[in-house]
């Protein structure tokens, strides 16, 4: 028996759903990819685009759905976020918050890097604690180097 032209239809939408969801999850595991770095227990986690509520929630779920047996620490860099991408100041500390709560709890320490001089001054005037308990460092390199002196680590030139 030939299928109507409304099965068809409706066969055609349900590949589409299929597809729609297979896209949504490759974008949800591209929007925060997890990077290993070259210092032990460590990985780099490198934001992009606008930090709307949603997305935050999509980075604390990845980070807590990661797994942690060999990793102490997480640098978050934020170099590519300029302030327009940020939204209001309040909601994105909070969720800075949450995330660097939810990795301590985790036992993971959670560094910041790239935020830029307009971000900092906005966090700072923000009133919100969380300032004082933030690790920040400017750059990657300065954030590897103070991980590398405190695990006793060095490179060699060969």
């Amino acid at each position: 028996m030939e299928k109507t032209e409304i099965e068809k239809l409706k066969d055609e939408i349900e590949e589409l759903r299929a597809k729609l969801n297979e896209s949504e999850l490759l974008i949800k595991d591209i929007s925060v990819p997890i990077i290993p770095s070259v210092i032990p227990e460590t990985i780099l986690a490198p934001i992009t685009g606008k930090l709307t509520p949603e997305r935050f929630e999509m980075i604390i779920e990845k980070m807590v759905n990661t797994s942690y047996s060999d990793v102490a620490t997480v640098i978050f860099d934020f170099t590519s976020i300029s302030n327009n991408e940020i939204g209001e100041i309040e909601i994105f500390g909070q969720y800075i918050q949450n995330l660097t709560s939810t990795l301590n709890l985790m036992g993971v320490e959670a560094i910041y890097v790239g935020f830029t001089p307009i971000v900092t001054q906005k966090l700072i005037n923000s009133g919100l604690q969380l300032v004082k308990e933030l690790h920040t460092f400017l750059s990657f390199r300065q954030a590897l180097q103070y991980l590398m002196k405190q695990k006793g680590l060095s490179f060699q030139k060969i």
